[in-house]
């Protein structure tokens, strides 16, 4: 499994933070429904502490996959960070509910500090990173280097997106029609269809697909 952390980029800076809580909540409920039964959550992402969630996936693709959804999703002005870890995972019993505990959290915490960083130096538009627990690295190695290019190169495309742009790629991933689209953002078919083709949208729609393909 595949444990997430997610937290909000400039939490701070909100206007009205219990407006972006609902609709971050909003976003991963909306990005759950999407996923096939095979790809959601073994534990919803929830708030947790703070401006951040956590939630468990059942394998990385999983993850990157509803990782995606929820940057598709998220209202105008808000986005989250999002840290994937590799590791062993564990439930600790306690008397104020279960406690995450275990190396796959570690990592997850390493990869969520280490995305922010990459977007602070090196790529402004970074959002998503993995990284794996020692003891899980030397089999996986190639694997992170993968999904870490892979990310990269998507929280490029999605950074430079509009509001109606994410919401057009969201729709198409969730089986909308592009006459139902058009309707629903009151422009004509054509100009969906021109939108998405003009953004490159086919490219992470596809991806997607790759995630979430048996």
């Amino acid at each position: 499994m595949v444990p997430v952390i997610a937290d909000i980029v400039g939490s701070r800076e909100l206007a009205d933070r219990r407006v972006a809580q609902r609709g971050i909540e909003q976003a991963l409920a909306d990005a759950e429904r999407v996923l096939p039964a095979h790809a959601r959550p073994v534990r919803s992402l929830e708030a947790v502490v703070g401006d951040e969630f956590q939630g468990v996936f059942p394998s990385l693709r999983a993850a990157l996959a509803g990782t995606l959804l929820v940057r598709l999703a998220l209202p105008s002005g808000l986005d989250l960070r999002f840290g994937l870890g590799m590791g062993a995972v564990q439930d600790i019993p306690s008397v104020g509910g279960v406690l995450a505990e275990g190396p796959g959290w570690w990592a997850a915490r390493a990869a969520v500090e280490r995305v922010e960083d990459v977007a602070r130096r090196e790529a402004p538009q970074a959002r998503t990173w993995v990284v794996a627990d020692a003891a899980e690295s030397a089999g996986v190695d190639e694997l992170v280097g993968i999904a870490n290019a892979g990310a990269l190169a998507r929280d490029r495309v999605i950074g430079r997106w509009s509001d109606r742009v994410r919401a057009l790629v969201s729709g198409r991933i969730a089986g909308v029609t592009q006459g139902d689209l058009a309707e629903a953002h009151g422009i004509s078919q054509s100009a969906v269809s021109q939108t998405l083709a003009t953004a490159g949208a086919t490219t992470i729609i596809l991806a997607y697909a790759q995630l979430v393909d048996l």
